[in-house]
């Protein structure tokens, strides 16, 4: 908390494109998109105007790749995002040769595959409050400290409520899922304010070296690995005070909720100190109320691990793509 926790107003914009000079370090922002017409244009918006032509820059280029990543969006998600100045990649056309499997971490694992910057920032397509403190916050401590490899964001989370909105309590799945088990098993992360968080940023020459579980236990899973690889010190976190959008309704967190707990189990496995007697099973089984009955639903919660990108064949890492398309 003392030495690699900051603020998003810690970090100028002039600072930030003085370091990336001197390192020359490029730039990757990679939003996963499912149904998101809605937000996802404003925030490309925002980050083409700000950071890629350098509205807050000075007219530097503080990031040099935005991508957004379509996981198979049935509204406008695409053409909003292409409008507003994204290069825009559907999941199939990332690595054509794996054939795609449903779920967030899939997006990411191939929006790192699909990217060429030395540095990975990723951000939800959801937000609805965005600005681009967020991209500088989590650039920060990555282009001026080489000993940090994965920055994560943490910030307030409004609740919804009906028509009101309560300044807080939107993190639930956190609460009551994955800072237990961070607590319980993996004390050293307990300083993490939003471990599950959506936007962080991380280094590739780490990220092409993690599995990517394909579920929504991909941030506890890259986090928990991340520590194993880096360790605690190589680990930051900055504070881009308020996240809002849309809240997942009790079933939805119930799956998340499934997902995370699979792969908490799995690594403790996998770090010797759990032994699974066989399979997790993989389904969940969620009830409603139909009248005066309850019908059951049983919903696939299989846990399923991309490899590290550098034993995949196709990826060519980022210098070669980097080349190609200059």
């Amino acid at each position: 908390m003392a030495r690699r926790s900051s603020h998003a107003r810690d970090w100028l914009p002039q600072r930030l494109v003085a370091a990336k000079a001197l390192t020359g370090t490029r730039v990757s922002v990679v939003l996963p998109a499912l149904d998101e017409e809605r937000t996802v244009g404003t925030i490309v918006a925002q980050v083409r105007h700000d950071l890629v032509e350098g509205a807050r820059t000075g007219g530097a280029s503080l990031v040099d790749e935005l991508v957004v990543v379509d996981s198979g969006s049935s509204d406008d998600t695409v053409a909003r995002a292409r409008e507003a100045g994204a290069r825009v990649v559907l999941r199939e056309q990332v690595l054509p040769d794996v054939a795609p499997l449903p779920g967030k971490g899939e997006v990411l694992w191939r929006g790192v595959a699909a990217t060429s910057g030395d540095v990975v920032v990723f951000l939800d397509s959801d937000l609805e409050d965005f600005t681009t403190d967020f991209v500088l916050g989590l650039l920060g401590p990555l282009l001026t400290d080489p000993d940090v490899a994965l920055v994560k964001a943490t910030y307030d989370r409004p609740l919804r409520q009906g028509e009101s909105v309560l300044p807080a309590g939107g993190g639930r799945v956190t609460e009551l899922v994955a800072r237990p088990l961070l607590n319980l098993f993996w004390p050293a992360l307990a300083g993490f304010v939003q471990p599950l968080s959506g936007e962080y940023a991380a280094r590739r020459s780490l990220l092409e070296r993690l599995e990517f579980p394909t579920g929504y236990g991909v941030e506890l899973g890259l986090l928990v690995d991340a520590l194993g690889m880096v360790g605690l010190d190589g680990l930051a976190q900055v504070d881009l005070v308020r996240r809002k959008h849309r809240n997942s309704d009790d079933a939805k967190l119930g799956a998340m909720a499934s997902e995370i707990i699979q792969v908490a189990l799995d690594r403790l496995a996998r770090q010797g100190r759990l032994r699974l007697a066989g399979p997790l099973a993989g389904s969940l089984v969620q009830f409603t109320r139909v009248g005066e009955q309850y019908t059951a639903h049983s919903l696939d919660v299989t846990l399923r691990e991309r490899p590290a990108l550098l034993t995949v064949p196709g990826y060519t890492g980022a210098a070669d793509r980097a080349d190609s398309s200059a």
